[in-house]
Parts: C-alpha cells; sequence; structure tokens
C-alpha cells in the first residue's frame, strides 16, 4: 500500500512553531489548493506539519500567502474530548517542503 500526497497552494496562516524539551521543532500551518469541479472553484484546505530541519526551514521562510509544494502522508489523530466523544483530525505530515515563486512574491509575502 503506498500512502503518498503532494499538494502544491497557497499558505492560509503564518506558521505556529514549537518546541519540544526532547529538542524537537514542530511546526504548522494550513494550505490552500484551488480544484474545478462543475459548480466552479472551489477550495480544500490542508493542515500541514513539519518536523525538525523542515520545521525550521517553515518557520524561518513560510508566510501567508507564499506559494509552496508539499511532499508526505496523510495521517490521523484520534482522541476523545472533555464530554468522552471520539475526536479526529487529519493531517499532511510533510517529508519535503519546495518554496515556490520567486523573490518578488516573497517579498510580497512577508
Amino acid at each position: 500500500m503506498i500512502n503518498s500526497v503532494v499538494i502544491v497552494g497557497r499558505v492560509g496562516q503564518d506558521p505556529e512553531m514549537k518546541y519540544f524539551e526532547s529538542g524537537k521543532v514542530k511546526t504548522a500551518f494550513s494550505v490552500a489548493v484551488n480544484r474545478w469541479s462543475k459548480e466552479g472553484e472551489k477550495t480544500d484546505w490542508f493542515n500541514i506539519e513539519l518536523w525538525d530541519k523542515n520545521a525550521e526551514v517553515a518557520g524561518e521562510y513560510v508566510r501567508k500567502g507564499r506559494l509552496v509544494g508539499i511532499e508526505g502522508k496523510l495521517e490521523v489523530s484520534q482522541w476523545k474530548d472533555s464530554e468522552g466523544n471520539k475526536r479526529e483530525r487529519f493531517f499532511i505530515r510533510a517529508n519535503n517542503l519546495r518554496l515556490l515563486g520567486g523573490k518578488k512574491e516573497e517579498s510580497s509575502a512577508g
């Protein structure tokens, strides 16, 4: 079986970085990807999670509006909320981040 995801889209908000006592770093943000359907253009939102060196790069260079390419795998996080209901959240655990666009885009995104 294969679990592989590749998307290209625009970052929805500035990344959130989290540092752990273990020394690990996690960066999270969302990416909007436009697609066409019979009803017209639709936007799909994907939650992205990067770790370690990729997380540091994302925290430094990724900003809201920036065009990025993401490669990774689809994962799910499951838990029970305060009322005991089963909850889940799907996200892409990225193993490759590509900063797309030129210098003009880089300066307008920041």
